[in-house]
């Protein structure tokens, strides 16, 4: 296929001539407008900008297909009522011979991903929170639910249980056990909620978040966004927030004690699951994760 290499699995490595032979073929109307790569794409989908105005987003493996089917159908419902812009769906693309996989184009949403440097810490926390405030408002009707899998944000910690104690057990020479097993109990016991579902982003880090002028400009990437434990939106706190913008985080949300509790447990459990899975592969993962783990710890040390 022009302009894909295999990786490995059914992994493609998509560039611009890709792109631009897709739009010419199915959308001509945007043909030669200038493509170029959006250097912070994730790792499931790639991103290149098109002209100023336009996104084309296209999932890496078939496994990430899907997104863009949801977004046309979810985000135009969302976007009236959350305080912050969301991805635009225009078009569905279909596969063609140069790319194996559904794909979208999307309205461009100018700004860069967040970073604590770039922003009052206080009030993009306040920003973050009104943004999940009102999505959380907005009626599940027909939402999706998390998948019956132990990596769905907003589910139960429980299921995780049994990875948490193995992946940590393999870490025991570089973590105090005893501490993170202890605050990872006390995440267990507030495991108890049975409230009404909520919308969710599900996956609220710097990535996912972007800033312009010194302020939140739009949240994007929907992949996660389910009717599920409002928990699931708590996790910002540690992953894009310290300190006092932590606290005005906790606060603009009103977080109660056992949401925190659930929330910080998914926290940790996503940090020490992850690294042995990647420290073989990248060598700043175990030093990254002690200062993660650490800095989620320091709520239950305060404690």
């Amino acid at each position: 296929m022009t302009g894909v290499s295999k990786l490995h699995d059914d992994e493609v490595e998509i560039d611009s001539a890709v792109v631009e032979r897709l739009l010419a073929e199915q959308f001509p109307r945007w043909a030669g407008l200038p493509v170029r790569v959006v250097e912070r794409s994730g790792t499931d989908n790639v991103t290149f900008r098109v002209g100023d105005d336009l996104a084309v987003r296209l999932p890496r493996t078939s496994r990430n297909q899907g997104q863009v089917e949801n977004d046309l159908t979810w985000m135009p419902r969302l976007a009236p009522y959350v305080s912050l812009p969301i991805p635009e769906p225009l078009e569905l693309g279909q596969p063609a011979d140069v790319y194996p996989f559904t794909w979208g184009v999307y309205r461009w949403l100018p700004g860069a991903p967040f970073t604590p440097e770039a922003v009052d810490g206080t009030q993009a926390a306040h920003e973050l929170a009104g943004f999940v405030r009102t999505l959380r408002e907005v009626d599940t009707t027909g939402a999706p639910v998390p998948d019956d899998d132990p990596f769905s944000r907003g589910t139960p910690l429980a299921p995780r249980d049994e990875m948490f104690r193995e992946a940590l057990d393999e870490l025991r020479e570089h973590f105090d056990t005893e501490r993170v097993l202890a605050a990872w109990e006390e995440s267990l016991a507030a495991d108890t909620w049975d409230g009404t579902p909520r919308w969710i982003h599900g996956d609220l880090m710097s990535g996912n978040v972007l800033v312009a002028d010194g302020k939140l400009s739009a949240v994007i990437d929907f992949a996660t966004a389910r009717a599920a434990d409002p928990a699931g939106d708590v996790l910002p706190a540690w992953w894009m927030f310290e300190g006092e913008s932590r606290k005005a985080y906790r606060e603009a949300l009103e977080v109660d004690d056992t949401t925190w509790l659930r929330a910080r447990g998914w926290a940790l459990s996503l940090v020490i699951i992850a690294i042995p899975y990647y420290m073989g592969r990248f060598p700043n993962t175990l030093r990254d994760g002690q200062e993660s783990v650490a800095d989620i710890l320091t709520d239950f040390t305060a404690h």
